[in-house]
């Protein structure tokens, strides 16, 4: 989780938030669209909704374009229809990544994986082979003007299971379920809460140090966040800023 967000860091600053800010909401309405059809449009009562609706803000999805997405899954404007798939596989070193996707065609998704792996040496794994060391959380990211002995206190009382270091930012981590309580606890306590998503994270981090394999590793994982059926890629790897910034360079 920590290489990821850190990766993820490393790509804003080198100025392609622009770029990929087009496909995120694309894809952020692709899922609020599916999870519309598949559990109602009332984020209340669809907690799949509520997370993706969320998510769609953090990203400052207009509440237009939220609102036409979850009114294409009513039915009230037309669309197309997409299943659910995720992906299991290896990057290079031994770094296991998850890869949901929202798909209109499932041959041509499952081609365009695949090729993402094989081209940097990365391999598909069976079903089961990744997806048990990755379980769903709630993690909140919040600025560090405040102590960590404040956010534990108050990050504890609500459903917090670990407060860590992240850099520039303090984590915490819940069980998915108690996102929301816990966002609105920490803002309500006048904390700056950075980011706050439901995310896939590994019970095991893999440590990357050569130059080699966190090029190939970030390779696919921009190739795939690239991909317009590829929703959210999920990975262990834990990179030093150092290898990090060489690497994406």
């Amino acid at each position: 989780m920590s290489g990821h967000s850190k990766w993820a860091t490393i790509k804003h600053k080198k100025g392609k938030a622009d770029k990929a800010r087009g496909k995120t909401f694309a894809k952020l309405a692709r899922q609020l669209e599916v999870s519309t059809r598949e559990g109602g449009g009332d984020p209340a009562s669809n907690a799949s909704l509520r997370t993706i609706v969320l998510k769609a803000k953090a990203a400052q999805m207009t509440n237009d374009a939220i609102d036409r997405a979850i009114k294409r899954g009513m039915g009230e404007h037309s669309g197309a229809a997409f299943e659910s798939i995720t992906y299991e596989a290896y990057a290079p070193g031994g770094v296991a990544m998850l890869i949901d996707a929202l798909t209109d065609n499932r041959n041509r998704t499952a081609s365009d994986v695949r090729l993402a792996f094989s081209k940097s040496g990365g391999a598909m794994a069976e079903p089961g082979a990744v997806g048990w060391q990755f379980s769903r959380k709630g993690v909140v990211q919040i600025d560090k003007s405040v102590s960590e002995d404040e956010v534990m206190m108050v990050s504890l009382e609500h459903g917090a299971e670990d407060v860590v270091d992240d850099g520039d930012t303090w984590r915490v981590t819940c069980d998915s379920h108690a996102l929301y309580e816990l966002k609105a606890s920490l803002e309500g306590a006048g904390m700056t809460v950075v980011s706050a998503v439901s995310t896939m994270v590994s019970s095991l981090q893999v440590p990357v140090t050569d130059i080699a394999d966190a090029k190939a590793i970030l390779r696919i994982m921009d190739d795939l966040e690239d991909n317009d059926d590829v929703q959210d890629v999920y990975a262990n790897f834990d990179m030093s800023d150092a290898i990090l910034e060489e690497a994406a360079s």
